[in-house]
């Protein structure tokens, strides 16, 4: 950003020739950095959710726009749009309003009436337009009242800059200032689509995005020096196959339709050709459209709800992704949408590759971790290590996509400063905090809540959430913990564990042996009371004699040895099945093969607070559960929903496995309300509030430029309320 700004500041005094030899020294070595993914990415070519097809069944959509420049482009736009007319197109025109020419009503008026469409092309042609917010919104403003006077629907900045959070302030039906792939452009992040998106804003508005998919003419014929069509051919042929949208912007200003080519022009002769290959080739199949119309059929043919973003996620998290549903139910539900998603995590498998695909989330395994960590210091350096290089990770990636959003996942909380580059190029940034830190080291490492370590770590907790724009907290005692540290109640917002119905679904029971098998994911951590659930398993063994506890590791905990000899030491060792740790996706057939699900956790530990996923996991598959009196779930769940022991307590958790086995009532009861707690709670219900806050964060709010002569025009940001609580059993 910096190099684009230092260039165009001094481009008017740089002599063309040289202007034109940096491009194009800069294009060659783009050129062979990018060959995988230009002309054509393979990935942009995914069909978005919910896509309706094109109209009438046609394979794909033809879409010419072209940008004036100058005077003699605007000089040129006649003989250009018969150009087009006489091979059966219509085209749409993009006039600088305050550039150097000015465009008449007689011109306008003679578009339109030949059946083209004029669009706006930024304000002025100076690559000026997003320098700063104050000066975008007396643009916008400025902006917006062209739009409205030309009767123009659409519009396209200058040179291909785009903030797409900004442009909401506009009003504008589409916009076209972004690219599937195109490395050759000032600010070459591209969109990996070939198909109109949509830009949500605040309060259900929003624009619809239709990026070009045909590379420029000036950069193919000028910075690229090619001297045939065969680029815009081959990339055609590739859109009608994929059946996307063929959309190409040229300018009036560099084709030439007799004598002389200057030196910034190209025999517009290319340009019939292609017209002549597109008309000829794929005649009756395609769909010609202007981008107003494309915009119009896409928001009347996908429902709101259903509308494919495009916007670019990376979150940062020291977990293995394939065993953290919380931060795989975020990235899967925004890939799912359409969005780009980056997750940079640590792996636990080195057989798995570094970099993979996981339902449209691209993983970055970038630092390995064994699990166990006994001395504090040891886990504090690998957690350090991951810390610098989720850092200089992120740098490099957010350097090639531009980000709308970084979404930090703790522990610990101070990976939040991985993303300080993002934050210094204005990307927003969430925290999110799956466990309090403080306390749980307390816990894990056995030292005083009180003691200087914790203290350090409360600091470091409230310098992290104030670098953050948003937090996101994993329940809502919690909430009221960080605010009563000083976290900001405004931008504090509550996200439990919710199940995920796309992963959780209901599964069919296929076991068919007469073991009573009780089971339990997680962590072998000593808040979880494992212990207290062997020791219960020793109480009704006599009196259910078939009965397994099979224990599923998870990710974290070094406490299996110590309750292997527990159990030992109890006479169960062959009732206690230790089973490894399965991936996510695995987890649903699992539980829906066990007869009971408990949750032992210590209410005088950090398990005290701490939300269990496992509850809502274990409801969706239609199984009972057994669960600690904590204060955290008396506070998320009734009696009846689940069933409570007092915690730490091995006989009174043996009596509530038995109260179970025994009275069928009570099983259906529980199993019967456990369903009914999912449906209303289930990440089904609560996602679209994370969507919510993902694009209000990602829309940028004027309401505080003073700029803007109202303060609260069409599509402006709204603060974002907390989200509304779990709803609870009554």
């Amino acid at each position: 950003m910096l190099l684009n700004r230092a260039y165009y500041l001094v481009k008017p005094i740089m002599p063309w020739r040289l202007r034109v030899a940096l491009r194009q020294r800069l294009a060659d070595r783009r050129r062979r950095a990018h060959a995988d993914v230009w002309p054509i990415d393979p990935k942009s070519a995914a069909i978005p959710p919910g896509w309706p097809g094109w109209p009438d069944g046609k394979r794909f959509a033809f879409v010419l726009t072209h940008d004036v420049e100058g005077p003699k482009g605007l000089a040129r736009v006649e003989r250009l749009m018969n150009l087009e007319l006489k091979y059966g197109f219509r085209s749409s025109f993009n006039f600088v309003p305050e550039g150097g020419y000015k465009v008449s009503d007689a011109l306008r008026e003679t578009v339109e009436k030949s059946g083209c469409e004029v669009g706006v092309h930024g304000l002025e042609h100076d690559g000026k337009l997003y320098r700063s917010k104050s000066e975008f919104a007396a643009k916008a403003r400025k902006i917006k009242g062209y739009l409205r006077r030309w009767n123009a629907s659409g519009f396209r900045s200058p040179l291909m800059q785009h903030k797409l959070g900004w442009l909401h302030l506009l009003g504008a039906e589409y916009d076209s200032s972004t690219f599937d792939t195109d490395p050759f452009e000032p600010e070459p992040d591209a969109a990996g689509t070939i198909f109109p998106f949509w830009v949500a804003g605040p309060q259900g508005g929003g624009y619809v995005e239709l990026p070009y998919t045909l590379i420029q003419d000036f950069n193919c014929f000028k910075v690229l020096r090619e001297s045939s069509i065969d680029i815009w051919k081959q990339k055609l042929d590739w859109v009608a196959k994929h059946g996307g949208m063929a959309l190409l912007n040229t300018h009036p200003d560099y084709m030439c339709f007799e004598g002389n080519q200057e030196r910034d022009e190209y025999s517009v002769g290319l340009y019939e050709e292609f017209l002549r290959y597109a008309r000829e080739k794929y005649e009756g199949s395609f769909w010609p459209a202007l981008p107003r119309e494309v915009a119009q059929y896409y928001k009347n043919q996908v429902p709101l709800a259903s509308r494919n973003t495009r916007k670019k996620i990376c979150m940062v998290a020291y977990t293995p992704y394939e065993f953290d549903n919380r931060v795989r139910r975020y990235a899967e539900t925004l890939a799912k949408r359409g969005d780009q998603v980056d997750v940079i995590a640590i792996g636990i498998d080195r057989s798995r590759p570094p970099l993979e695909e996981i339902n449209g989330v691209t993983l970055h395994r970038i630092q390995h971790r064994d699990y166990g960590e006994r001395r504090m210091w040891t886990y504090a350096w690998r957690l350090m290590r991951f810390q610098l290089k989720s850092a200089l990770y992120l740098k490099r990636l957010h350097q090639r996509n531009r980000y709308d959003l970084i979404h930090i996942h703790n522990m610990p909380d101070f990976l939040v400063y991985a993303a300080w580059y993002p934050k210094w190029s204005g990307t927003k940034i969430i925290l999110d905090i799956h466990d309090l830190v403080p306390e749980l080291f307390a816990n894990k490492f056995d030292t005083k809540s009180s003691g200087i370590y914790a203290r350090v770590l409360v600091k470091m907790e409230s310098a992290s959430m104030a670098f953050a724009d948003h937090v996101i907290v994993s329940n809502h005692l919690w909430r009221e913990t960080l605010i009563a540290r000083g976290a900001t109640a405004e931008k504090c917002s509550v996200f439990v564990n919710h199940v995920d119905p796309e992963i959780f679904y209901r599964r069919e029971r296929t076991r068919a042996d007469d073991k009573f098998v009780i089971i339990f994911p997680g962590s072998f951590q000593w808040h979880q009371g494992l212990d207290i659930a062997i020791e219960a398993l020793a109480l009704i063994r006599a009196e259910v004699p078939n009965v397994e506890l099979h224990l599923y590791s998870g990710a974290g905990g070094n406490q299996e040895p110590a309750l292997a000899a527990l159990a030992k030491q109890h006479g169960v060792e062959t009732r206690v099945k230790f089973c490894g740790a399965l991936a996510l996706h695995q987890m649903p057939d699992v539980i829906a093969n066990a007869d009971l699900g408990i949750v032992p956790k210590r209410a005088d530990s950090f398990g005290n607070e701490a939300y269990s996923t496992k509850i809502m996991e274990f409801m969706s598959q239609g199984i009972p559960v057994v669960v600690s009196r904590t204060k955290i779930d008396a506070f998320y769940f009734e009696e009846g929903t689940v069933h409570f022991f007092t915690s730490s307590d091995a006989r009174a958790m043996a009596d509530a496995i038995l109260d179970v086995i025994r009275n069928k009532d009570l099983r259906q009861g529980l199993i019967a309300r456990g369903f009914e707690y999912v449906e209303r709670n289930g990440w089904h219900r609560k996602k679209q509030e994370y969507l919510e806050l993902v694009d209000t964060l990602s829309t940028e709010n004027f309401s505080n430029v003073h700029s803007v002569s109202n303060p609260k025009p069409q599509n402006a940001v709204e603060p974002l309320a907390s989200p509304v609580p779990i709803e609870r059993e009554k």
